[in-house]
């Protein structure tokens, strides 16, 4: 009788004392989008470089921390932003060798800019929220950027630092998003232009082939 009431209250001392699984905390943090931007370098291995700046656990989605879920949505504001604000303009200024290298550097900013989304809403899908209809379409635009910059492999791409920041909490409501990025995600499914592609999108297909966070601080 005394063992059995021994064997009873040792297990439940160990029921109290196992340890309770603990959701993952949080691994991104607060960067710069110069930290984050893969527009460096030479093109043709964009998707790499992203996913080594962004080293989300995806076998285990379902525990990825909220601030690291609104860090991705970070990314993709301050992308977005460097894309508009700064890649479009230095490419409208831009000329020969040096247009061609901005364009490859606007198209692996818009793969780090579409990864960060892709994985925000696998994510949040993996918590509970219906994203598959947002997710299919930001998965193809994704897609298709990781075809123009592997076209483009081995060609110089140039980085342009852009200052904003990711992960400081501080980041307002994505707005509605820009009419010329958003059309220019959306390029030709195999990388060939044709008539119902953006202007953008055709001209970045030719080069590769022969919110906003306020300054100073996405």
């Amino acid at each position: 009788m005394q063992y059995s009431t021994l064997v009873t209250l040792a297990l439940a001392t160990l029921s109290v004392a196992a340890p309770t699984p603990l959701k993952a905390r949080g691994v991104l943090g607060t960067q710069s989008y110069d930290d984050l931007s893969v527009s460096g370098g030479v093109a043709g291995d964009a998707l790499n470089e992203v996913l080594a700046k962004l080293p989300i656990d995806t076998s285990d989605l379902a525990n990825v921390d909220q601030a690291d879920i609104d860090f991705l949505g970070d990314v993709n504001d301050i992308a977005n932003d460097a894309e508009t604000e700064a890649f479009n303009v230095a490419i409208a200024a831009a000329t020969g060798d040096e247009k061609v290298a901005l364009q490859n550097g606007k198209i692996k900013n818009k793969v780090l800019k579409l990864e960060a989304t892709v994985l925000q809403l696998q994510a949040q899908a993996a918590q509970g929220k219906d994203t598959s209809a947002k997710l299919a379409e930001e998965t193809k635009k994704l897609n298709n950027n990781i075809a123009l910059d592997k076209a483009a492999a081995g060609q110089p791409s140039t980085f342009l630092s852009f200052d904003a920041q990711a992960g400081s909490g501080a980041v307002a409501a994505a707005p509605a998003a820009d009419d010329g990025a958003a059309a220019d995600d959306a390029t030709a499914d195999d990388a060939t232009a044709d008539d119902a592609t953006a202007d953008d999108d055709t001209e970045e297909v030719e080069v590769c082939t022969t919110k906003r966070v306020k300054k100073s601080k996405l």
